[in-house]
């Protein structure tokens, strides 16, 4: 029943988390200089063109009815019209977003199979050769910022070994897997040094626990243990540290998709901003919060599932 409700009331609890990201969102955009129909128009637009275009998209009302309209248009599923491009916000997002989605999830897949058995082995070896150098190698991929690192596997796997494309997302499937090798190694690099920190410690905790100790005392094989009752129970806090991180991956996506010049959503908010597209700086964003709200709370309920004895 608990759950039930849990289940139920959860996802009323995120509305005014999104109505606060959608405040600060339309502030920020509306914050940076620059006129929108300026920009889309030239510097040598007449002050009549600029009109027609402000009146146009609602940009000569008043910033509270702006926010409304804003409002409004969430309210019927729509995220209103691009200034740039001229076609529904929604639409645009529709077409970015199969880009980021394989980006997130071929990095988390890749960050998990770097991160586990790394763990694993420091775990098991702790104190040992092994495991100061994997905890020296995590520390240091803390430090490393995305862009950076990007640019540094596209010189030595692009520029210098020819493995792998410099840029783009490809024509057929097999060419778009070949793109984002190098953009899913640079964001995984950067969270499997969060996620084999986090493991390490939950493991060897976990190792301690009274539950190895009987599996123990029952005379199974070490290895057993470890991989049955071990890695089970610390693989909880790692759903719940990946759900924290989903807003630094979205982050990391928006900087590697410029990066690597792939078409998503990020790369569709950065040229928003620069171009001053309110409409799309906000429904980009918008789409980004419910991701991770809906992160969020997926996590909860996975957490739960996995630990019974975690209470909501």
């Amino acid at each position: 029943m608990h759950r039930f409700r849990f289940v139920l009331t959860r996802p009323l609890q995120l509305i005014p988390v999104l109505f606060g990201i959608s405040v600060i969102t339309f502030v920020l955009i509306r914050s940076i200089p620059g006129d929108p129909a300026r920009v889309l128009l030239g510097t040598k637009a007449t002050p009549d063109a600029i009109a027609r275009i402000r009146a146009q998209f609602g940009l000569d009302e008043p910033l509270w009815t702006q926010y409304g309209l804003f409002l409004q248009n969430l309210s019927q599923g729509e995220m209103g019209r691009s200034i740039l491009y001229r076609v529904p916000v929604l639409r645009l997002i529709a077409e970015r977003i199969e880009p980021t989605l394989l980006l997130v999830f071929g990095a988390v897949l890749l960050s998990l199979l770097i991160a586990v058995p790394f763990a694993a082995i420091a775990a098991r070896r702790r104190g040992r050769l092994a495991d100061h150098a994997i905890r020296i190698v995590s520390t240091t991929g803390l430090g490393l910022p995305p862009f950076w690192l990007g640019i540094m596997l596209i010189l030595l796997f692009s520029v210098t070994l020819g493995l792998f494309p410099v840029a783009g997302y490809g024509d057929d499937w097999a060419d778009r897997l070949h793109h984002l090798v190098l953009p899913w190694l640079t964001i995984a690099l950067a969270l499997s040094a969060v996620l084999t920190r986090t493991l390490r410690a939950a493991m060897i905790a976990e190792l301690r626990s009274d539950q190895a100790t009987a599996a123990r005392a029952r005379g199974l094989p070490e290895g057993m243990v470890f991989w049955r009752h071990v890695v089970p129970n610390a693989i909880v806090p790692t759903i719940n540290l990946l759900a924290v991180n989903i807003g630094w991956l979205i982050g990391g996506t928006v900087i590697i998709e410029n990066v690597f010049s792939i078409p998503g959503m990020g790369q569709l908010l950065v040229r928003g901003i620069f171009t001053r597209d309110y409409m799309v700086v906000q429904g980009v964003a918008m789409a980004f919060a419910v991701a991770s709200v809906t992160v969020n709370f997926l996590a909860d309920i996975l957490t739960v599932a996995l630990d019974p004895r975690v209470k909501l």
